[in-house]
């Protein structure tokens, strides 16, 4: 499997062409066309308190991490907690195997990869596991993230369990289901429905494979943003299995999915922008806040402009609020209570981190 080049190799053609692209959006903003990366000066007030913050909670999860990587938590030994540590250390630009939290990067890389994946490719859980492809989806995702980051030894086993991994959830895409939930992904591989969420971890999993050089079909991305594009409600939320009974969560995974997938600026986006600025979260810890916060930070920066701006100061504001002295932020509420503090506090930290574009999925 193809790997990210070394930065000190020879430029490759891929890598000339992204630095001819670079330079023609150098030239595009020269000109004045507006972009969606345009700083934001009102949002600099809160850089300083935004990095220690997320500097304290990092330190909380070092302090949690078990000698075998995974963590002191009721979900630390579950594969999705380690992989999201891994990916907030990573969001704040420190990689494995370097600095000071290098090692703690690599322990939850080798707990993932460690008799963590099945016979069937599948990471986490056994076959009668309920929800497995949750796991799944997100330790894919981190390890596609690291691919072409660490040592040649761990990229020998990170090839291996990626493709294995991959193989698994394009097989699972291609059981056949109902037209409403063709091209998503549910709880199991087998299973004969989709929903958004399950539908949007092996989404962006997918796309970061892509980026790391593996042979993600098109058309399975085509077929899992036509399901998603299904499920958008008229007032411009998306639901979670039907287009009816939208939410923040829902709406903020479809709006990432879409706009990693080239729907930038689609009339489908903008208005799940819109539906989540009429929607700003008012509560602190409402059920699945957490997620709800990572992936609506991830699409709302995406979109830019008055939508990042608007979603950026209410996020901050409540994330900034109730960090614990500790440094972690407290267990979520509804679904996200059993998850544990690790938990909730890698996702505080992903949504928080979102402008300093260190995660590969982050780029636009």
């Amino acid at each position: 499997m193809q790997r990210r080049q070394n930065i000190r190799s020879q430029p490759s053609a891929r890598q000339w062409r992204l630095a001819a692209l670079l330079w023609l959006a150098v030239l595009v903003a020269a000109a004045g066309v507006a972009r969606a990366d345009e700083p934001a000066p009102e949002l600099g007030k809160y850089d300083r308190q935004v990095d220690e913050a997320i500097d304290r909670g990092l330190a909380y999860l070092a302090t949690r991490q078990k000698p075998d990587g995974s963590f002191l938590d009721p979900g630390g030994h579950d594969v999705a907690v380690p992989s999201l540590c891994a990916m907030a250390f990573l969001a704040k630009g420190y990689t494995p195997g370097t600095g000071p939290y290098g090692q703690v990067i690599n322990r939850s890389i080798d707990y993932v990869l460690a008799n963590r994946q099945q016979a069937d490719g599948m990471f986490g859980g056994g076959a009668g596991s309920y929800g497995r492809m949750y796991g799944h989806g997100i330790s894919t995702l981190m390890i596609c993230e690291v691919s072409g980051m660490v040592d040649p030894e761990r990229q020998k086993k990170i090839d291996a369990a990626m493709g294995e991994a991959l193989k698994l959830t394009l097989a699972a895409q291609q059981i056949v289901k109902p037209p409403p939930h063709s091209g998503g992904w549910r709880y199991l591989p087998s299973s004969g429905d989709s929903d958004i969420s399950c539908t949007g971890w092996q989404l962006m999993s997918l796309r970061s494979a892509r980026n790391a050089g593996a042979p993600v079909p098109k058309e399975a991305i085509d077929r899992a943003v036509t399901y998603i594009l299904g499920l958008q409600t008229p007032d411009g939320g998306f639901g979670y299995a039907s287009p009816s009974g939208p939410g923040l969560a829902r709406t903020g995974t479809a709006l990432l999915c879409l706009e990693l997938c080239g729907r930038h600026g689609h009339k489908a986006t903008t208005t799940a922008g819109d539906w989540i600025l009429r929607n700003l979260p008012a509560n602190f810890g409402s059920d699945y806040f957490y997620y709800a916060c990572y992936y609506a930070s991830q699409g709302m920066f995406q979109l830019g402009g008055d939508y990042w701006k608007q979603w950026a100061a209410r996020m901050y504001e409540l994330m900034l609020k109730f960090q614990q002295a500790d440094g972690s932020w407290p267990a979520g509420g509804g679904g996200e209570v059993t998850a544990g503090a690790c938990y909730s506090t890698a996702m505080a930290i992903l949504a928080m981190s979102v402008p300093y574009r260190q995660l590969p999925i982050y780029q636009r």
